[in-house]
């Protein structure tokens, strides 16, 4: 009993003390984060970049380059997450491209700021080191099912969805009073190209050579069509996450098929993710820069995009069981890292660099918004009611078809970042790469033979 009461008196003296605010009061100011980053080393970040800019001196060096898109990516991810309504429709992605983008176009950014994320993200040529990551990683990693039964279902809903979607949009600018020949070819096809460098890009040269009329104008009609069905793709998937988390019965949270998993932890052989050492976990990164170098030298060889040639030598390698448990599980950490780590400060300087503003909004006109959304719409819900038909989860195959929506590779990565789905990444460059492909190929041939 008096012992009883001497600990309770004790217990009350200790919460009558004041906690000290060194060291535990501090620790919880560094455990706040900015995305990733501690509050205090992003305060002291955003103060040395600010001083490095106003003398002229901010450098482009590695070191530099990572904490200034840290800054910037995670700023502009935290604000799209933390804004009321938007931050349900994927808000995070769409703030770490475009605001960018708007703060480049009008020199509210430093220019230095500009220049060193330029010229860094041109010369080091990162989103392919985060795509070879990605994907490399999240197919050693998901089950050998999912490969097998996924990979060639997936194209039913993704080429239904296409013809489906091209007759729509078309349509729609039709009864808006715009010609079926400019409706198609200058706006909804370039939508589902697969991009810019390998959708826009020889769309524009293909429209060039059978037209007779300069590249670079062509160019500029067809990308801001691109860039905002990708912008309308992430508003979607974003709606789509919310949706899935409403009626779960819809959607696998990034599993594209009932009772086949292709969750990281999913594997023919269980392998404890503390077990792997960081040995097998660089080794895993350099096996996927690996695979990335030989699918840009099967491109010199053949033509195949490099992506695409990556994507079916991992499928490969994976389903010949060439690769080990442990090899495969250090894969899976390396997608994970680089999706928590990568994925905003790639998206901040894609903003920057190669997200020109003004042609975003020069496509912001009633009739071009309506036959743009309609044809992203129809391509995504073909995709759901297609894919719920074939047996997959309806709202990871709308998300897939709105890939092949999307801005190439970037777009891909602000997509499923928006809908919470980076795991699809594998279907998302079957979506984009080998459909944009399919598509400028069809299109070219068609209209080189009604010219």
């Amino acid at each position: 009993m008096d012992g009883s009461l001497i600990s309770d008196s004790k217990t009350e003296a200790a919460k009558a003390v004041p906690e000290k605010f060194w060291p535990r009061g501090w620790w919880k100011i560094v455990d706040f984060k900015i995305g990733i980053v501690p509050l205090p080393i992003f305060v002291i970040l955003v103060g040395l970049i600010g001083y490095y800019s106003w003398i002229g001196k901010l450098s482009g060096e590695i070191t530099m380059a990572i904490g200034l898109l840290a800054v910037g990516g995670f700023a502009c991810g935290e604000l799209g997450k933390r804004t009321p309504i938007l931050n349900k429709v994927g808000a995070a992605a769409i703030f770490a491209t475009f605001i960018p983008s708007a703060l480049a176009f009008y020199k509210i950014l430093p220019a230095e700021v500009v220049r060193v994320t330029t010229e860094f993200s041109k010369q080091s040529q990162f989103l392919y080191l985060f795509i070879a990551a990605i994907i490399v990683g999240s197919i050693f990693a998901m089950d050998r099912q999912v490969l097998i039964k996924g990979f060639l279902k997936i194209f039913i809903p993704l080429a239904v969805g296409s013809i489906v979607a091209g007759f729509v949009g078309t349509m729609v600018g039709m009864a808006l009073g715009k010609t079926a020949y400019e409706t198609f070819f200058f706006i909804v096809v370039p939508i589902m190209a697969g991009g810019v460098g390998e959708g826009a890009i020889p769309l524009s040269i293909g429209y060039s050579e059978i037209l007779h009329q300069p590249q670079g104008e062509l160019f500029a009609t067809v990308l801001p069509c691109v860039m905002l069905g990708s912008l309308t793709a992430i508003l979607l998937s974003g709606a789509l996450n919310t949706l899935g988390k409403r009626y779960p019965h819809l959607t696998g949270e990034g599993q594209l098929q009932p009772g086949v998993s292709n969750d990281i932890a999913a594997s023919e052989e269980k392998v404890d993710p503390a077990s792997i050492d960081i040995a097998t976990i660089a080794g895993a990164l350099v096996t996927a820069c690996t695979f990335y170098l030989v699918g840009m030298l099967v491109f010199k060889l053949t033509g195949l995009p490099g992506p695409v040639a990556m994507l079916f030598l991992a499928v490969a390698i994976k389903l010949g069981h060439a690769v080990s448990p442990r090899l495969q599980a250090g894969a899976g950490i390396v997608y994970k890292f680089f999706q928590v780590a990568v994925t905003f400060p790639l998206l901040f300087a894609v903003g920057v660099s190669i997200t020109p503003w003004d042609k975003l909004v020069a496509a912001f006109n009633p009739t071009h918004l309506a036959i743009i959304v309609s044809t992203v719409v129809t391509l995504m819900a073909t995709g759901f009611f297609v894919g719920r038909r074939i047996g997959m989860y309806p709202i990871e195959s709308a998300i897939v078809n709105a890939c092949h929506s999307g801005q190439g590779g970037t777009g891909d990565v602000a997509i499923l970042t928006a809908a919470n789905r980076m795991g699809l990444m594998p279907f998302a460059q079957i979506a984009t790469r080998i459909g944009g492909a399919i598509t400028v190929t069809v299109v070219l041939i068609v209209l080189s033979r009604i010219v």
